[in-house]
C-alpha cells in the first residue's frame, strides 16, 4: 500500500524523508518478509500473489485502484502490510476498499507497526480481521490459513489477534518467535517466477525503478545488538514487541546460499542486512570462507568502527564490495546520546582502512532530530563531510549523506518509550494521530515529535540547509556533476521555501491557500531525492538480469507444477 490513499490526489510536500533509502516518499517499497512468507505458503501447496498497488498507481496515473481490487478472483484472504509506520494512512484506506468489494473475505495486517498498535487496530478499525504480531510470521500465516479454510478453530494459532463470534478482541500468546532465520525461505528467484506466472511484473516490483536497479537484500538476522535512542529494530524494541533478548541470525552458511542465489539470476548489488560481526568472530569467518570467489557486488554495514583486519578479511572474500557506515553526526556528544559511543578518531581510521581495502565505495550518512543536537550542530556535520573529503582527497568513493529522522521516531523505541530520559517530546501516541498526521500539507507537521534541542521547525529548516550544503560538497568535489548538484540544490531551496509559506499558512488558519501551491509541491516531490537515488547507485556496465537462467527458471517451474498436478491426480 502508498504512505497515503489517494497521494495521487492531495497536496502534501513530503521532503527529503526518504531520499536515503530506495523507495520514494509514497514508501512504496514491500516488506522482505512478503517474500518468505509467499515462499512458506507456496511450498505448502498455496498460491500467492503480490500486489504492490502503491509502484502500480506510480505507474500509471489513471490505474483504478478500486476497479483493480474489485476484479481480483475471489481469494481465501487478503494480506495487507503495515510494518513501516509511514503506511499507517494507506494500508488501513486499502482494507476498507477491499471490504466494500469482497465482504466476505477476511483482511489480514502485519508487520512491526501493526504489532504495535495491534488492539488498539482491531478496536478501532472494522475492516480488519486479523492482527498476526511478531517478526516471524510464516509458519504462523500458514496455520492461519488452514483455520481461514476451516472456517474456525483461530484460538490455536500463535501470535494472532482476531475477534471472536460475539466481537470481543481475543490476543493468543506470542509463542512462535524462532531462535534463528534457518527455517525461513529468502529464496527471490521464486517471485520472479511467480511474476512471470501472473503475468504481473509490475505489480512484484519492490520499488518504482527496481527493473532499472534490481538490488536486492540478504537478511543476516532479525533484532540487533545496539540499542540507537530512536530505532524500532533497537535491541530494547525487539525485546519489547517481540519478546527477543537477543538476534535471531541466519547462518552463516545460508547467507552466503542466499547470497549465491540472488547473484545467479542478477548482476545487481546484493545488501547484507545487518553488521556481520554481531553475532561473533566465528561466524564472520564462516561467511567470509563461503561467499569467497562471487563476483556480485556485496554491499555490507557496519553498525561500529571496523579495524583493518576486518576490512582486509571482507577484501579478500569479496571481489566487489561497497559499505554502509552510519555514524549518525560529527559530535561525539550527540553520538553518544543516539546510543553510538565511539570517537572521531575512530571514525577516520575506519574510513582509512575502508579505502585502503580497496572497496568500490564507502556511503557515510548523517541524520538530523538526534538527542543533544542543535541547528548549529546539524550544520557542522557538513563541516566535517567537508573535512573528511579534504583529508582523503576528494577520493571519489568516499560519499558523505545526510537526512532527518523523518517522519517518525519509531513506535517502541527507548525515544518513543522513554522520551524525557532521552531529551523528545512525543507529539503522538496514538495510532489514528498518526494516521491523521500522514495527511497534513508539509513533512513538518507529520513529523510525531521535537526535541529539547529544536522544535519542528528547526528540524525541518537545518534539514533542508544541511542537504543544501551536502550537495554543495559533493559539486565541489566532483562527486557528481555540477549540474547534477544545482538542480539538487534548487530543489531543497525551493521545497524550504515552500514548507516557509506551509508554515504560514497553517498557523493562520489559511490552508485553503496551500491548495494554489500544488504545482510546485508535486515538482519538488517529483524532483525529491532524484539526486541522492542515482549517487547511491553502485556503477555497473552488466545488464541487470541474467536473462537466460530466469528463462530456464519459469521452464522448470512450469514443468514441476505439470507434475505435481499429475501425481496429485
Amino acid at each position: 500500500a502508498p504512505s497515503t490513499y489517494d497521494f495521487r490526489t492531495m497536496t502534501i510536500l513530503r521532503g527529503p524523508t526518504s531520499d536515503l533509502i530506495p523507495s520514494s516518499s509514497i514508501f512504496e517499497m514491500y516488506p522482505i518478509g512478503f517474500t518468505s512468507i509467499a515462499n512458506h505458503l507456496e511450498k505448502n501447496s498455496e498460491t500467492v500473489r503480490i500486489v504492490n498497488l502503491a509502484v502500480r498507481m506510480m505507474q500509471d496515473a489513471h490505474f483504478d485502484v478500486e476497479d483493480f481490487i474489485q476484479r481480483l478472483a475471489k481469494p481465501l484472504l487478503f494480506g495487507l502490510d503495515l510494518h513501516w509506520l509511514p503506511h499507517a494512512h494507506g494500508s488501513l484506506e486499502i482494507a476498507k476498499i477491499v471490504r466494500r468489494y469482497h465482504p466476505h473475505t477476511p483482511i489480514l495486517l502485519g508487520g512491526f507497526s501493526a504489532t504495535y498498535f495491534h488492539h488498539e487496530i482491531m478496536q478501532a478499525y472494522p475492516q480488519v480481521d486479523f492482527i498476526l504480531r511478531g517478526d516471524m510470521t510464516e509458519e504462523a500465516l500458514r496455520q492461519l490459513v488452514q483455520r481461514v479454510r476451516a472456517g474456525g478453530g483461530y484460538a490455536q494459532v500463535p501470535n494472532l489477534t482476531w475477534r471472536d463470534e460475539q466481537g470481543v478482541i481475543r490476543t493468543n500468546p506470542l509463542t512462535h518467535s524462532p531462535a534463528t532465520l534457518d527455517g525461513i525461505d529468502y529464496d527471490f528467484r521464486r517471485l520472479m517466477v511467480s511474476s512471470i506466472r501472473d503475468r504481473d511484473l509490475l505489480s512484484y516490483m519492490p520499488f518504482q525503478g527496481w527493473l532499472n536497479y534490481p538490488i536486492m537484500p540478504a537478511t543476516s538476522c532479525h533484532g540487533c545488538v545496539m540499542n540507537c535512542v530512536g530505532c524500532g529494530g533497537s535491541s530494547y524494541a525487539f525485546q519489547r514487541l517481540h519478546g527477543r533478548d537477543r538476534p535471531a541470525f541466519r547462518s552463516a552458511e545460508k547467507l552466503a546460499e542466499d547470497i549465491f542465489h540472488t547473484a545467479s539470476v542478477s548482476n545487481a548489488p546484493i545488501f547484507v542486512i545487518g553488521d556481520l560481526r554481531q553475532a561473533g568472530d566465528a561466524y564472520m569467518e564462516r561467511f567470509f570462507s563461503a561467499i569467497k570467489g562471487l563476483r556480485t557486488p556485496i554491499i555490507i554495514e557496519l553498525f561500529t568502527p571496523a579495524t583493518e583486519e576486518y576490512m582486509r578479511k571482507v577484501a579478500d572474500s569479496m571481489s566487489n564490495f561497497a559499505v554502509e557506515f552510519s555514524i549518525e553526526s560529527h559530535d561525539p556528544a550527540v553520538r553518544h546520546a543516539y546510543g553510538k559511543p565511539y570517537s572521531n578518531e575512530q571514525i577516520e581510521a575506519t574510513v582509512t582502512h575502508i579505502l585502503d581495502s580497496g572497496a568500490q565505495r564507502l556511503d557515510l550518512f548523517f541524520m538530523t532530530g538526534l538527542p543533544k543536537q542543535s541547528y548549529d550542530s546539524v550544520l557542522g556535520s557538513a563541516d566535517y563531510a567537508n573535512s573528511l573529503l579534504k583529508r582523503f582527497n576528494g577520493d571519489g568513493r568516499l560519499r558523505p549523506f545526510i537526512g532527518p529522522m523523518a517522519p517518525f521516531v519509531d513506535p517502541g523505541s527507548r525515544a518513543f518509550e522513554q522520551p524525557d530520559k532521552h531529551g523528545y517530546h512525543i507529539l503522538f501516541r496514538s495510532f489514528e494521530e498518526h494516521r491523521q498526521a500522514l495527511l497534513e500539507p508539509s513533512w513538518q507537521f507529520t513529523l510525531n515529535y521535537e526535541t529539547r534541542w529544536m522544535n519542528r521547525h528547526d528540524i525541518v529548516h537545518s534539514t533542508y540547509d544541511a542537504c543544501i550544503r551536502f550537495a554543495e560538497l559533493k559539486g565541489r568535489y566532483n562527486l557528481i556533476p555540477m549540474k547534477d548538484a544545482n538542480e539538487v540544490i534548487a530543489t531543497l531551496e525551493e521545497g524550504k521555501a515552500l514548507a516557509t509559506e506551509i508554515e504560514r499558512y497553517h498557523q493562520s488558519g489559511e490552508t485553503h491557500k496551500i491548495t494554489a501551491l500544488r504545482p510546485r509541491i508535486e515538482t519538488v516531490n517529483n524532483n525529491q531525492g532524484v539526486g541522492e537515488d542515482k549517487e547511491l547507485r553502485l556503477s555497473s556496465r552488466q545488464v541487470a538480469f541474467k536473462w537466460s537462467r530466469l528463462i530456464w527458471l519459469v521452464f522448470k517451474s512450469w514443468v514441476d507444477t505439470r507434475l505435481r498436478s499429475r501425481s496429485e491426480s
